[in-house]
């Protein structure tokens, strides 16, 4: 009884702890363990608020002009969300660019538009294999409408687990996937990369700047390729435009993507743990499955009344060789036309598309871009039939 009765006593003590006015030492040193209420030191807390805000604007600040410095201006990131958001304007009917970069740099909507009666929506994206997004499109009962697919033939046919497929994988994923909490996000990142330059997350991070100190190849751990700079502008319908710094003739800059181009497009030793021969026969089972797949997904949307064309875009120098030497047509284009049935234009095939001339060998310069896509209507009207 004793115990009960100091312990009632103990927690009718309690409340005045948390409650009571803390003493001048108190709000110096510390009250009591059981006091909740933080004590805020004597200290300029208005002064230290004004020096705070002023270094951080002065960094802000200094770095985004030396961005800019350096070449970068803003733009917005290309990522899976901005992706989403295109995708979700696919409508039953639409008219939809997928692939690679080349279809994301060398298309201007604004002539398509012109040349084909439909503002077309665009899915094609840097460095991604356009197989996963034509896979989603024929998956969808709804869509009947037109494809204009670019086709590399390194990226087109990438096994799975790479990177060009994982990038259009990932992308179809967060269509599928995205949280409202997401899609609220990237309309409120619009405002901020549209005018400021340092908001480059595939570069500024400091992840991204890590990434560019130079480590040498060491057995058993192969650095990987770079993949190029910051070349191009991006507005809210994914449009690329190559910057014109990029598209100058004789550009420093256009020269250092070029050698980046030929590490990236070379494919890397086959592993030793398995016999050269067994690799290559897997490799060439996978492209064979890639073939039948794509077939496949271009049958299901036939079958619903929708359209598909296959466009080579044009490159250049030596990694037009690389790509001729490594991916001849003959093993892939040829072939792809001849067993999904579908339509193609390969540039190289006529006058008025050949002579065009990438500055840093895989993409058309923003000029460019419009009148390439005012030369190529004609081409596509035939081949859809319209």
């Amino acid at each position: 009884m004793p115990s009960f009765i100091s312990n009632f006593k103990e927690r009718l003590r309690l409340p005045r702890l948390f409650f009571r006015k803390p003493s001048r030492a108190e709000q110096i040193h510390g009250g009591p363990p059981l006091e909740f209420e933080r004590p805020i030191p004597p200290v300029p807390w208005r002064g230290i608020t004004v020096v705070v805000v002023l270094v951080v604007v002065a960094a802000t600040t200094g770095w985004e002009l030396y961005c800019r410095s350096i070449g970068y201006g803003p733009t917005l990131n290309d990522n899976e969300d901005l992706w989403t958001l295109r995708r979700r304007a696919v409508a039953p009917e639409s008219l939809v660019i997928i692939g690679d970069s080349r279809g994301w740099y060398d298309v201007d909507l604004d002539e398509i538009q012109k040349g084909l009666g439909k503002r077309p929506i665009q899915l094609a994206a840097g460095g991604m294999g356009g197989f996963p997004v034509l896979k989603d499109l024929a998956d969808d009962e709804n869509f009947h409408g037109t494809i204009i697919c670019s086709i590399v033939p390194r990226l087109w046919f990438a096994p799975p687990g790479t990177p060009p497929m994982e990038r259009g994988e990932k992308a179809v994923k967060r269509f599928h996937s995205q949280t409202p909490a997401q899609r609220a996000s990237q309309y409120l990142s619009f405002p901020l990369e549209e005018h400021v330059a340092f908001l480059k997350q595939e570069e500024l991070t400091l992840d991204d700047l890590l990434k560019r100190i130079p480590i040498p190849n060491r057995p058993g751990a192969l650095v990987p390729p770079r993949l190029p700079p910051y070349f191009n502008t991006l507005d809210r319908e994914r449009r690329a435009r190559m910057t014109e710094e990029c598209a100058r003739p004789g550009s420093e800059l256009a020269q250092r993507i070029q050698q980046i181009w030929i590490p990236l497009f070379t494919p890397p030793p086959a592993p030793t743990y398995i016999p050269k021969e067994q690799f290559m026969a897997k490799i060439g089972e996978a492209i064979g499955a890639r073939f039948r797949d794509t077939a496949a997904a271009i049958e299901k949307i036939r079958a619903r009344g929708g359209k598909i064309v296959f466009v080579r875009f044009p490159h250049s120098g030596g990694l037009k060789e690389l790509e001729d030497r490594d991916t001849p047509r003959a093993q892939t284009w040829d072939p792809l036309l001849k067993m999904t049935g579908a339509p193609g234009i390969y540039y190289s095939d006529f006058p008025e598309l050949k002579d065009f001339q990438c500055p840093e060998w895989s993409h058309l310069s923003a000029g460019d871009s419009v009148e390439f896509s005012k030369r190529l209507i004609p081409h596509l009207r035939k081949a859809l039939k319209m």
